[in-house]
């Protein structure tokens, strides 16, 4: 079986992972006596159609999107658009992020902010909580069960909120298996990097009442984000269209002003 590039990501940072020698228990006492974080799913349940803003300098399938972006400047914007939360590109290697990123589009804004990266070990939860996130991302499909629940108890233990990454049916199952309660539908493959346009209206209807409905991928403008908040959807997550609008907190506006059809 071919190598995909979603494998060659994930290879690298469990390599990562496996040289990382510090003390769990270490790790969570830091952890432990941080201030609360902020209430990223309480953002997003609030009325009308609620928007995860993304600083992201780069994608594996678009190559530079603003590599020379100020993210402190960026989430300003987002934050005057009326973004509900933001969401932050960590992966230094494929999307040109890193940590300081998130800090300081923190550090700017009073919106709860989503490390936007591979978990792919228990020291990744951690740190996310240590770099200062108030949500930690966790995809199905690059995780196994036991490895989805530890991480979904980590991340309730210290306080973040997960959010969890689906495709399809049988990874919708998974993350209500082990008590999901954020459910972001990826519209693009992780294998082939295409978007499908139609997956997460198709995949809204499946998602229990009463969790958070979270669409990601190929939101390109109020069109699209129409179409999802009317399928039921709470929250949009999108980059690539908002971080290379000419006028970032405008184009967050046009998202947040849709209604349903």
């Amino acid at each position: 079986m071919t190598e995909t590039y979603l494998d060659k990501i994930l290879a690298a940072h469990r390599e990562t992972a496996s040289r990382d020698t510090r003390s769990s228990a270490e790790l969570l006492a830091q952890c432990l006596q941080l201030a609360p974080a902020r209430d990223f799913a309480g953002a997003l349940r609030a009325p009308g159609l609620s928007v995860i803003a993304e600083v992201k300098r780069r994608s594996p399938s678009k190559g530079d999107l603003a590599a020379d972006l100020d993210p402190a400047e960026v989430a300003s914007a987002y934050a005057e658009g009326g973004a509900a939360c933001l969401s932050v590109l960590t992966d230094v290697d494929h999307f040109g992020g890193s940590p300081a990123d998130l800090q300081a589009a923190r550090a700017a804004v009073d919106l709860p902010v989503i490390r936007k990266d591979f978990t792919v070990a228990l020291h990744d939860v951690y740190d996310a909580r240590l770099m200062g996130a108030d949500a930690v991302l966790l995809i199905a499909a690059a995780l196994n069960d036991d490895e989805l629940a530890q991480f979904a108890d980590a991340a309730s233990q210290v306080g973040l909120t997960a959010l969890f990454e689906i495709h399809d049916e049988v990874e919708l199952e998974r993350a209500l298996a082990v008590n999901a309660q954020v459910v972001g539908v990826n519209q693009r493959d992780l294998v082939t990097f295409e978007v499908d346009q139609d997956r997460a209206v198709r995949m809204a209807p499946q998602i229990p009442a009463g969790l958070v409905r979270v669409a990601e991928s190929g939101v390109r403008g109020p069109e699209d984000a129409t179409v999802l908040y009317s399928a039921g959807f709470d929250a949009v997550l999108v980059g690539e269209s908002i971080v290379t609008a000419g006028e970032r907190a405008a184009a967050v506006r046009a998202l947040r002003s849709v209604v349903k059809a």
